[in-house]
């Protein structure tokens, strides 16, 4: 698993090495999926402007959100890898391009606080939230959503990060 992480903003996080945590949360989330390493995902943390634009943008929703994901592959259902074809593959590192992580800076830090957790704790639940959606999971439908909640739960346990 290869996670490209960038900082577009100053992120005011309490909690030092966001990239290595994005790395382990990403890669929590392939092990209790039962998936290879063989996958990359960039994640990318931006200012309030920036995600309302690409809410408002890509998801017809004119307002801030607390992370945006950007599929490259459409699974028909969660973690279903055969779906995945060729076309995906990125030729110089031969990695599967999941997609694109977008995270709010500004959201991590009012949610942590809003929650009563760390914003280390928020970081990673966006991550590994947003790992599962590239993944095929959802949470439009009440069965969906149990599912998700449940697989959310089974790799923050995994990654030994609690509320």
């Amino acid at each position: 698993m290869t996670v490209y992480y960038e900082e577009e903003v100053d992120t005011g996080f309490d909690f030092d090495g966001a990239p290595k945590l994005a790395q382990q949360a990403a890669e929590a989330v392939l092990s209790c999926c039962e998936l290879e390493d063989e996958f990359e995902v960039s994640v990318t943390v931006v200012d309030s402007d920036t995600i309302r634009e690409l809410n408002r943008d890509h998801r017809e929703i004119d307002s801030e959100t607390d992370v945006l994901s950007f599929p490259m592959i459409d699974f028909t259902s969660p973690c279903d890898v055969s779906c995945i074809t060729d076309d995906c593959l990125d030729p110089d590192d031969e990695l599967y391009n999941l997609g694109d992580i977008i995270l709010s800076a500004y959201r991590i830090r009012s949610q942590a606080e809003d929650f009563g957790h760390s914003m280390k704790r928020e970081f990673s639940f966006l991550i590994v939230h947003s790992m599962l959606h590239l993944l095929g999971y959802d949470h439009m439908e009440d069965d969906e959503r149990v599912v998700m909640e449940d697989m959310q739960r089974i790799v923050m346990e995994h990654i030994g990060i609690g509320r």
